[in-house]
């Protein structure tokens, strides 16, 4: 893949000018060449083991993009790199043009505008699936005073546009404990499009659904992208066939392969290391 032109000005800018790169409150990522994450060259490595390997890979504005691979291949490592969970030991992480990730811990880079989807689904479920969605638009330590706060007409709105596009409008008021699986993991997403978020992760998130609820996530992520970026980490290879335009292999903390599904299908080295015969 053709390197972007942004990077080459990237790869000499010394840490000299550091605060420069820091976004302020509210900065937004700029993506006036069409790029939104830009990783080159991050290794990582763990008492000796590269978890990742010089990993190169870049995310278009608006994009869906698909990552698979098999155990072990830094998947997860990656998106803790991105997220400023894990410090890399040499590389760059840049989100858009003027956000050096490698400088914000991880709850900045969250201000940032990148929103991480976990696997298991982290829900209030003690609370409404409205009052979930109040609570991760104020961003809130404590719930009482965000829950007895009068919303604006807009927050209504926001609130109200989420829960259609979730598919939970009709449970509005139904505690999020009593969701079937599914159901939290759309309530998740929903409370991180309540942030306002550039660009999503999602870490498998079909993992235990009933496959109706995999037709509906599908549906959900799909809609999703071309007004935010969303990078989905998947073993359901079934799923990953209906939702990708762009599939990215990694293996061994290395891009593998990258194209469309079908030429990550009949690429003989991802058969050999993931596909199988």
């Amino acid at each position: 893949m053709k390197k972007p032109a942004l990077l080459e000005s990237f790869s000499d800018r010394s840490r000299v000018f550091d605060f420069v790169n820091r976004p302020a409150a509210g900065a937004k990522p700029d993506v006036r060449h069409g790029t939104v994450l830009y990783v080159e060259d991050i290794t990582v490595s763990f008492d000796g083991f590269k978890a990742l390997d010089a990993l190169t890979l870049y995310v278009n504005a608006g994009e869906l993009r698909c990552i698979i691979g098999p155990n072990g291949a830094g998947k997860t490592t990656m998106m803790d790199v991105i997220t400023g969970k894990t410090r890399p030991d040499a590389g760059r992480a840049w989100f858009g043009q003027n956000i050096d990730l490698l400088t914000l811990d991880e709850p900045r880079v969250a201000q940032a505008g990148i929103g991480r989807k976990f696997q298991k689904p982290t829900v209030f479920e003690n609370h409404t699936v409205h009052e979930n969605l109040e609570l991760a638009m104020a961003g809130a330590r404590s719930v009482w005073p965000v829950l007895f706060a009068r919303l604006s007409g807009e927050q209504s709105a926001h609130i109200d546009e989420t829960l259609e596009l979730i598919g939970l409008a009709e449970r509005r008021h139904t505690l999020a404990g009593a969701l079937s699986h599914g159901q939290k993991q759309w309530l998740e997403i929903g409370m991180l499009l309540m942030q306002e978020p550039e660009l999503l992760l999602v870490d498998e998130p079909v993992a235990g659904m009933t496959p109706q609820e995999v037709e509906r996530t599908a549906e959900l992520l799909v809609r999703l992208a071309g007004k935010r970026s969303v990078v989905v980490v998947e073993h359901d290879m079934e799923f990953v066939r209906s939702i990708a335009r762009t599939v990215t292999v990694l293996h061994e903390g290395r891009v593998l392969a990258e194209g469309s599904m079908d030429k990550i299908q009949n690429d003989p080295k991802v058969v050999e290391v993931y596909l199988g015969e």
